[in-house]
């Protein structure tokens, strides 16, 4: 069963739908939408500010979610995909977006919609990434742009594909 653990008054609100992974770690002000699944290992660290996830949200294995003590806060839009690995420290991220396996998006960076993030990638902190566009590397610059049909289609895929996974663990 996941850790959800209340801390300075504030316990964990999720909506309908939503699946956390056996050892999956979701901490104090964090308030997240229908249809999310937290995954193995994947720490929601809201103990010194909010995360706030909207709907239809995967957070891959060994994710960390995080923020600065009222400096920051996690916002993520609806229909993201969190790769494997990937850190989020008090950032925002639009809808429609793919962070990839192992980035690192730092805080007060905010990642336009229908955006993607290479795996790998390091985003500064106060990064803004244009919507509709593709950025890799160590810092992460624009490769190119992407047009929203290609990101909605492939970010609606894999989203999908989560509550499908999910869905074999509730069974």
């Amino acid at each position: 069963m996941a850790i959800i653990k209340s801390v300075r008054g504030f316990t964990p609100v999720c909506g309908n739908n939503c699946y956390f992974a056996d050892n999956a770690t979701i901490i104090g002000d964090v308030i997240m939408g229908d249809d999310c699944s937290i995954w193995f290992h994947t720490v929601l660290r809201g103990d010194v500010n909010s995360i706030r996830i909207g709907n239809k949200v995967n957070i891959q294995d060994g994710s960390v979610l995080h923020t600065l003590y009222r400096k920051s806060v996690v916002e993520i839009g609806n229909n993201v995909s969190v790769g494997h690995n990937a850190v989020i420290h008090g950032a925002r991220i639009c809808d429609h977006v793919l962070l990839g396996i192992g980035s690192v998006i730092l805080d007060h960076a905010v990642i336009g919609e229908n955006s993607i993030i290479a795996a790998g990638a390091v985003v500064l902190t106060g990064t803004v990434v244009e919507p509709g566009s593709l950025y890799a590397g160590t810092p992460a610059k624009k490769v190119k742009d992407v047009s929203p049909e290609q990101t909605r289609d492939m970010i609606e895929r894999i989203a999908n594909n989560y509550i499908m996974y999910a869905s074999w663990f509730k069974e």
